[in-house]
Parts: structure tokens; C-alpha cells; sequence
């Protein structure tokens, strides 16, 4: 096989499950935990806290605002391509759902083509999507493997996800060093064992899994 390698914040949040809260309301709640750790929130270095947290949170949670059909843009191509496309070592950045701390790590994500192709940066882009929600490892895995499959009904798709949480390294058990791997396969990368096989060596070669 050949190988490829390669908005302003709005003022209300609104999910299915509960309704619009405000700027301020989320400010205040800010606030509120500020006092609740013992801190003085008028104080001149936490002054701003409130409204700096607040923005922070908007930004690492901004995938919940994109869609993949405006992610894409229209980057899916008509090709007469049929081998491993492999995009590796894509920086990934998210939040923990449990604890809301950092998740840092990098996903490899691969697929077989059956005629249809993605521009190569969307891949990433697809990754960073899914990334800034709160999540755990294996939903953010499986979802990423399910956009590509939904997208470009390939012959396969498979994503690897490597990555180091803080809830487990900051606290907890703190254990500084530890990674967590997770793997979503999907058609021929699930059904042949040595296309998986391949994915997985090109992966691991040089910079692939820390110990």
C-alpha cells in the first residue's frame, strides 16, 4: 500500500438540556467557587479571574458550537484512490468530563478510500473538533473514527488516541508519566487483521507510543 502523511464567543450557551445562561451568570458562578476555595475575588490578581475563566472555557469547548458540514466546506474530493491515507502525531487538547482538567496527547487517524477523498488538514481539524468538548478518551476515539466513516463511506477508518490525563497526574492517584491508549477500527481495518496490522506498525515506528 502507498502511504499519505501529512469566531467570536456568543454571549449565550445554550444545549439541549438546559436553557440559555448568560455572560454575567457564568461570571458570577466563578465567583462564587473563587469564595467557596477561600479565595477574595476582588482582590487585584483575581479582579478578572471571573471573566478570563469564563472565556477560557468558551474557547476549550468551542467543538460543541461547529458542525462537520461547515468544518469541511466542501473538501471531499472524487479520486480513483484505494490505498492507507494516514494522518499521524495531530496534537490533541481536551478536557476531562469528571473533572474538567486538561487531556494532552495525539491521535493517528488512517482510512481506506473507496473513490472519495478529505483534504488532509480537515482530518486534524475533525480531530480539534471533537477534542474541544468535555470528554473521556474513548467517546473522543469513537468519534472521530464515526464523522470519517459517516463522511466518506471508506473501506475503513481506524484512530489510535494516546494521551496523558491530569486528573491522573495532578490528582488522584498522581501518577505523572502515565498514558492512556484507546483504538476505534471500523470496516477492513476491523475485518482484516492484516491491514490493522500495518496501520498499527506505521503508527508505532519511531515516534509513535511513549512508554
Amino acid at each position: 500500500m502507498t502511504l499519505s502523511i501529512e469566531s467570536p464567543r456568543p454571549n449565550l450557551i445554550t444545549t439541549a438540556a438546559n436553557p440559555p445562561v448568560s455572560q454575567a451568570e457564568m461570571e458570577q458562578a466563578v465567583r462564587t467557587l473563587l469564595i467557596g476555595l477561600g479565595e477574595d475575588p476582588d482582590r487585584e490578581g483575581l479582579r478578572d479571574t471571573p471573566k478570563r475563566v469564563v472565556k477560557a472555557l468558551q474557547f476549550l469547548t468551542s467543538g460543541y458550537r461547529q458542525s462537520l458540514d461547515e468544518l469541511l466546506n466542501g473538501a471531499v474530493f472524487h479520486e480513483n484512490a484505494n490505498e492507507m491515507v494516514l494522518v499521524r502525531d495531530i496534537d490533541l487538547f481536551s478536557s476531562c468530563e469528571h473533572h474538567i482538567l486538561p487531556i494532552i496527547g495525539r491521535a493517528h487517524v488512517a482510512y481506506i478510500p473507496d473513490h472519495r477523498v478529505i483534504g488532509l488538514s480537515k482530518i486534524a481539524r475533525i480531530c480539534e473538533m471533537y477534542a474541544r468538548r468535555l470528554q473521556v478518551q474513548e467517546r473522543l476515539t469513537a468519534q472521530i473514527a464515526d464523522a470519517i466513516q459517516g463522511l466518506l463511506m471508506p473501506q475503513g477508518v481506524a484512530v489510535v488516541v494516546e494521551a496523558t490525563h491530569m486528573c491522573m497526574v495532578m490528582r488522584g492517584v498522581q501518577k505523572p508519566g502515565s498514558w492512556t491508549v484507546t483504538s476505534a477500527v471500523r470496516g477492513v481495518f476491523a475485518e482484516d487483521p492484516k491491514t490493522r496490522q500495518e496501520f498499527m506498525d506505521l503508527v508505532m515506528h519511531q515516534r509513535g507510543f511513549r512508554a
